[in-house]
């Protein structure tokens, strides 16, 4: 590139970097604000923690399922659009959750009784389930832009803290919903996802129309894969053909095994960080004592600072201690956030909020270290071609934990109390650890095997023509 190229391109990649960084903060202002509601629904309705629980389970489960489906379409369509309409849609399913209990009132035409709260209950799982689905349009065209926007030796840093966006985000619509909690009491509940949505949809218009795709499509020279040679991007009649690109994902991503490595660690890494984070409203009053309030600025505290600072310091140290291995740095996280939630267990619970905020907040700081890590580990593996693909496997992953972070977790708290939850978190954590140990040796990225399966595909074709 030229001087005036490079300061355009570092333009807009800057651009891309905080305006996707806004726009997926938005996706968790008309996400996380169900978890900020459920203390207030619990009171209001009686809905019980295992049904909760099962709500979580469900959204996740689609989620992932939908991250997944749409890691494919991203690869292929525009990010900018994609993200946008994603953000637009969920932000209009939770204008419907808003009105809920009407929607039960219409229906049963009372607003009391065992047949009122079944038909809220399914109007509020259905209306959870649209929302997961819609959430999985967030992550998906995130990969392709950053992958387009940020070399393979850059992307483990700015990646970490692209993915600040999600700790932004939850930490904010936990202050604002304590705080909405706090100031209306449990009739805050229907605030808590109209005065979000609201905001949302203004969010899904920006991002339309300030987002960019790639280089090109602003004038500028595409990225050179680094470790790659020329043949993986030149032929792009080839490059752009379905049957390359089916059998690219065969090689780089389905027939990876350290993609599937990447994906099984991620499920483990969700159980400790949801079972933290969807459950820290009521997790920390029920079992250290809190207030609802307090319990809302710990949670903020948990993204904000801790979960923040975690992913930048593990993404400095990927690239500037071992040497651009996401896997290895994963490795020490995942010992920290054991040893932390054991502490945080084992303080008193007539401790004060400082003192339990010390090790809460640890456990972000380690736990949201390979949250993000093994996202950039996937994309780095699956090369560009295939970013989004490789990290709808590990969203799947992902949000499959909601069945043990979710259900599962509710019906433990239930039915034996929240201190049976810590032991359930730290036998995870372990296995999760001792997981990702397994690609110890693995090479930081996989542009070297794109390039051979390049060869190897246009030494088929000589041969064939």
């Amino acid at each position: 590139m030229t001087p005036e190229q490079t300061k355009k391109f570092k333009y807009w990649q800057t651009r891309t970097i905080i305006v996707s960084m806004i726009g997926y903060a938005l996706y968790y202002f008309v996400r996380k604000n169900f978890n900020t509601a459920m203390p207030s629904i619990e009171a209001t309705f009686g809905i019980t923690k295992t049904q909760l629980g099962i709500f979580l389970t469900l959204n996740g489960v689609i989620y992932g399922v939908s991250r997944f489906i749409n890691g494919f379409i991203a690869d292929r369509v525009s990010a900018r659009k994609f993200m946008a309409l994603g953000l637009a849609l969920c932000a209009l399913v939770n204008i419907g959750f808003g009105f809920s209990d009407k929607m039960a009132l219409l229906i049963t035409g009372t607003a009391g009784g065992s047949e009122y709260i079944t038909a809220l209950t399914i109007i509020m799982g259905s209306i959870l389930l649209l929302n997961g689905y819609f959430q999985g349009m967030g992550v998906p065209p995130v990969s392709p832009l950053m992958t387009h926007w940020v070399p393979a030796n850059e992307l483990a840093t700015k990646m970490s803290i692209w993915n600040m966006s999600h700790s932004i985000g939850a930490g904010l619509i936990f202050v604002l919903g304590a705080l909405l909690v706090h100031h209306f009491d449990n009739s805050a509940w229907r605030l808590c996802f109209l005065v979000p949505a609201a905001i949302s949809l203004i969010g899904a218009g920006a991002l339309y129309l300030t987002l960019r795709d790639k280089p090109s499509s602003v004038g500028l020279p595409e990225l050179e894969t680094q470790a790659a040679p020329p043949a993986v991007g030149e032929k792009k009649e080839t490059t752009s053909d379905s049957a390359y690109h089916k059998a690219f994902l065969r090689r780089m991503v389905f027939g990876n095994p350290i993609i599937w490595v990447l994906a099984v660690t991620n499920f483990f890494v969700y159980i400790v960080r949801f079972s933290m984070l969807d459950w820290g409203m009521m997790l920390l009053p029920g079992s250290k004592g809190v207030s609802v309030a307090v319990a809302g600025i710990m949670v903020a505290v948990f993204e904000f600072v801790g979960g923040n600072l975690g992913m930048v310091v593990a993404g400095w140290a990927t690239d500037h201690i071992f040497g651009s291995r996401a896997h290895r740095t994963c490795v020490f996280c995942m010992l920290g956030a054991i040893i932390s939630t054991a502490i945080f267990w084992l303080v008193p619970d007539t401790a004060s909020a400082w003192v339990l905020a010390i090790p809460f907040t640890l456990i972000a700081f380690f736990i949201y270290g390979p949250q993000a890590l093994l996202g950039i580990a996937a994309a780095n593996q699956a090369t560009k071609e295939a970013a989004a693909s490789a990290n709808g496997i590990l969203g799947i992953f992902g949000y499959a934990s909601t069945l043990i972070s979710g259900v599962g977790f509710g019906y433990v708290a239930d039915h034996y109390g929240w201190g049976s939850t810590y032991i359930v978190i730290l036998a995870f954590a372990v296995v999760g650890m001792l997981t990702i140990a397994t690609i110890w040796n693995a090479k930081g990225d996989g542009y070297e095997a794109a390039a051979k399966f390049n060869a190897e595909r246009e030494k088929k074709i000589n041969l064939q023509a």
